[in-house]
């Protein structure tokens, strides 16, 4: 699969975890840098280096946040926000591409078989289950 993502983008430079971390801001605009990282199993250092590149490529703003100037504040910028949903529509494609082989009782029991899978993030081998999402797909609390 990671080899399929790489393909799929190999033009335009995205990667899995740039994805997934435009993911979770696109989801939460304006949330902590520390935030994402922790809902992503992101060392505080390697965030620092993939929020930098993100900003560099113009797809984030970093502001010092509102209630803690030591904290900064993401959102995503026009392009990021447009690089993003292309991104979303090319990796639907491609999901489809790749599930459609599958019918829909078969695609069912894909889903159940890969929920039943342990996650490998590392703030989860303390025991300790992710950080809660609300009710809202993508958002945190």
């Amino acid at each position: 699969m990671a080899t399929d993502f790489a393909r799929l983008f190999a033009d335009s430079g995205m990667r899995q975890v740039l994805f997934a971390v435009l993911s979770v801001i696109s989801s939460n605009p304006g949330i902590s840098q520390s935030r994402v990282g922790t809902a992503l199993g992101i060392k505080r250092t390697n965030m620092v280096a993939l929020v930098n590149q993100l900003v560099d490529l113009g797809l984030l703003s970093r502001q010092p946040a509102r209630s803690d100037r030591r904290a900064f504040s993401l959102t995503l910028t026009r392009e990021g926000e447009t690089i993003f949903e292309d991104a979303v529509i090319s990796i639907r494609e491609h999901e489809s591409r790749l599930l459609a082989q599958l019918d829909a009782h078969e695609r069912q029991q894909l889903i159940t078989l890969l929920s039943k899978i342990q996650p490998l993030n590392p703030n989860e081998a303390d025991g300790n289950p992710p950080p809660a999402l609300s009710p809202k797909p993508g958002r945190l609390p």
